[in-house]
Order: structure tokens, then sequence, then C-alpha cells
């Protein structure tokens, strides 16, 4: 846990008893504060008051004694409308911070200018997350991985000059911490989303921009024209951004042709990494992840060598592109987190022929958008609510049958995988779709994927 000193002696509101929230009130009282903490849920109070934490009613306190709130961040602080907390709290003058901003202010009293990264992104930072901490952690060093990749950032160990922090930031995380300031900040997209809670696209990249904005080292994606005007942005007031492409060949920056990793300088470029054989990382999706990981890895002192010795052990994280196992010359590979069609096209890209396990709860739009890669499914395997819409769009495209089941499709998918004689065949989950219909979340049914495959006669590591 990371004691935050400074706020101590003093009253701080937590609202939020979450994970996170939790930990959160536990580190402000270890640092010698004083957490008010509050939660609109029952559960979240008891949890509370089982750890001796003081909790009360923040309509009912004296906010003159209130040094700030400390909101989750699912909690709305602008769209659709603030959250009554955050009114009362605005009300009374009291400011309004989230977990990552007591990190950063207790950074700069424990251990200023430590290795710190960010990451940041619509779509692959958990990936991108991932793979720079295990780059790290593969040579040698002391690392330690939070934020919205799942760890509360308040229960790592604290700030110190030989210890990196590798933290995932979403853009309500961003939105409350004003003063972040990471040593190497990463921004690798930005598209449209979380719209229901920043209003506007034009609001939602500038809550993004944030975090490369108040870093030593700025790492941005240009290639979608939000991110190409925030680098633009950045090198306009001086700063020396990083910029990443796997669409264009840069003159500056780090950009990937293929699966080879280009560092180019002053028009001059060398290749520096290969993502040949790496199947964690295949697809152009994780060649922006990984030439954001290098810029990142490069900035914070590994070598080549280490760097590409790291990305060879990457495993990928579980339920994204995540090999599971192989029967013969089939591939099984679990992409439960692509929970809609832009997701699953990035998983349809990676691969040259395809045994498509798809469907679940719809989304709006469904699968027309992925007609592009048709030609490169020999039959699709549907499951879920989606099933009979899905059929309806590949009827007469593409081969299909209403599995109906995950269990039912990775036996049917396996065996005409099998018989068609090819020198690798994919068996894919890439849903596009939710996962409420069958299961509680995507972590669910990419479980219940992986046990259907563990089942099979024969299965061999992947």
């Amino acid at each position: 846990m990371i004691p935050i000193t400074s706020f101590g002696g003093r009253a701080v509101a937590v609202f939020g008893l979450g994970g996170s929230g939790l930990v959160t009130a536990e580190a402000l009282a270890a640092g010698g504060a004083k957490p008010i903490v509050w939660d609109d849920g029952e559960a979240g109070r008891k949890a509370a008051a089982d750890k001796g934490l003081d909790v009360r009613d923040l309509n009912e306190i004296d906010w003159s004694d209130v040094a700030a709130l400390v909101l989750s961040p699912g909690v709305p602080l602008t769209h659709p409308k603030p959250h009554w907390s955050v009114k009362l709290a605005s009300a009374h003058g009291v400011e309004v911070i989230g977990d990552i901003e007591l990190f950063v202010r207790e950074r700069r009293l424990r251990a200023p200018g430590s290795p710190f990264i960010a990451i940041t992104g619509t779509n692959g930072k958990s990936t991108t997350t991932a793979l720079i901490a295990h780059l790290f952690a593969a040579a040698g060093r002391d690392v330690q991985l939070g934020g919205n990749i799942g760890t509360a950032i308040l229960s790592l160990d604290p700030p110190s000059p030989d210890r990196v922090h590798v933290v995932e930031c979403s853009s309500y995380q961003i939105d409350l911490a004003p003063s972040i300031d990471p040593s190497v900040a990463i921004l690798l997209n930005v598209t449209e989303d979380h719209l229901d809670r920043h209003g506007t696209l034009e609001h939602y990249a500038a809550v993004k921009a944030r975090l490369v904005e108040g870093a030593d080292t700025p790492v941005v994606g240009v290639d979608d024209a939000w991110c190409a005007a925030i680098a633009d942005a950045i090198e306009a007031k001086g700063g020396r951004p990083v910029r990443i492409s796997v669409e264009s060949q840069l003159s500056e920056g780090v950009y990937a042709v293929g699966d080879r990793l280009f560092s180019a300088e002053a028009g001059r470029a060398v290749e520096v990494a290969s993502l040949a054989g790496i199947g964690s990382l295949r697809g152009a999706h994780n060649a922006q992840n990984a030439c954001a990981a290098l810029a990142a890895a490069r900035a914070g002192g590994l070598t080549l060598y280490q760097i590409q010795a790291g990305m060879r052990s990457f495993p990928g994280l579980a339920h994204r592109m995540e090999q599971v196992g192989r029967l013969g010359p089939v591939l099984f590979v679990n992409d439960s987190k692509a929970t809609n069609a832009d997701a699953a096209a990035k998983a349809l890209s990676s691969f040259p022929t395809l045994y498509w396990i798809a469907g679940g709860k719809p989304k709006t739009g469904g699968i027309e958008s992925l007609a592009e890669y048709f030609p490169k499914i020999r039959k699709a395997y549907l499951i879920g609510e989606a099933s009979e819409e899905f059929a309806a769009t590949l009827e007469g495209r593409v081969p299909y049958v209403r599995a109906e089941t995950i269990e039912k499709a990775v036996p049917l998918a396996a065996a005409d995988a099998a018989a068609s004689g090819l020198e690798e065949a994919v068996v894919l989950l890439s849903p596009a779709c939710a996962s409420f219909d069958q299961f509680r979340n995507f972590e669910e049914r990419g479980k219940a994927f992986s046990r259907a495959v563990l089942a099979l006669p024969g299965i061999g590591k992947a």
C-alpha cells in the first residue's frame, strides 16, 4: 500500500467504496488523514465499516473541514450531470480528485522524477500496459503494475527512484488527476467512446490529451486525426512528442511495417525489433501497442536486446487474442474481449483463414461492418441471442451453423478446421457481442471457451 501523507491530519471525503475506493480510504488513513467515506450502496458501506472506517452520509457532514473529495472514477464528474457528491464539494469550494491524483502527489513528495509510465487510449491500453510492465520485469527491474488494468494504484508499493510504476489510465481517471505528470505517457488512439460521460468527442479527446501534455516524454499514436493534432499541439508548445504509427513510415518516431519495428531520426530509419513469430503480438493493432511499448522502454533505459527478448516472452493478456491450445495444425484463439464489431475486426484481420465463433448479446450495427473479412472465414459458428441476426447477415456469403452455445461450437469448429487440410487453421472466438445473454461478463465467456478447447482429445500447448 502507498500511505498518502499529503493530507495528513485533514479530513478527506471519499465517495465510491468498490475495490479502489476502499483501498483509497485505507491509504489516506495510513498516511495520517481522516477519511470520511460513503457509498450509495449498502454493501460498500458495510465493507468500509468492517474495516473500521468512518462511514457517514456526505450530505450530513461539515464540509468546511473537508480538504478534498476523492471520487471513484465510475461516478459522473461532469456528464450527463455531476454526481450529488460533486455538487456538494463544488458548493463548498472543495477540490474533486481521484486515486491517480493522490498517487501523483505522493510521488512528488517521496520520489520526484521516479519512473512513472502511464498509458491511455480508446483501444489497446491494457495490452500495452501489460507489455511494458513485462519488458521491465523481464529485464530485472522492480515493476509495479496497476490502475485501470485491475489493480488499485494505491495498493502498489510506494514510488522510489529504482521502482517503475506502469499504470493504465482511463479517461475517467485522467479527468480526476489534474496534475498528472508521468515520466513517460502514452496516448495510443482516440475513437468515439464514453460520450455519455464526456458529452462530446472533442471533450473526450481533450481529457485524453492531458495525460501526454504533462509528461516528460509524450508518446502519441498518430494514425487518427485526433491524436495527430494532439502531437502537433505538444510540439507547437515546445514539447518533443515521440510519434508512433502502423500506417505511415515516419521521418521521426517509431513505426511498424508488417511485423518489423523501425526507429526514425532526422529521416533515417533503423530496424530495431521484430514481432515475427510472436503470437501474443499478432496483428496491426498489436504492432501499434508494441511500437508504444518500445518507445516507453527505450525512454526508461532498456536496451534493444532487452526489449526484443521481453517481447518474445510476452504471454499476452487473457481473453485478448489469447492462444489457448493447438490440435495438430489447428490453433485456438480466445478473443472474448471483442465485445463489438470494431474489436472483432482487429482479430479477424490478424489471420489468413478462420473458423469463427461469434455471437452473444447483440449490439447496434451487428456485423455488417465486418464484410471485408468474410472471404477469410471458412465457416462461422453462431452462439447466443445474436445467432439469428448474424445468420441473416452471413446468408449466402459465409457458411455457418447455429451452434447456440460455446460448448457445442468448439468441437464443431475443431472438426471442420482439422479436416481442412490447411497448414494452420485458426478457430477464433471473437464474439462481436456483449456476453450478458449467457455469461456474467466476457471473462466468464472466455473461460468457457478455454475449458471447451482444453477438453478436446489430444489438445496441446499453443
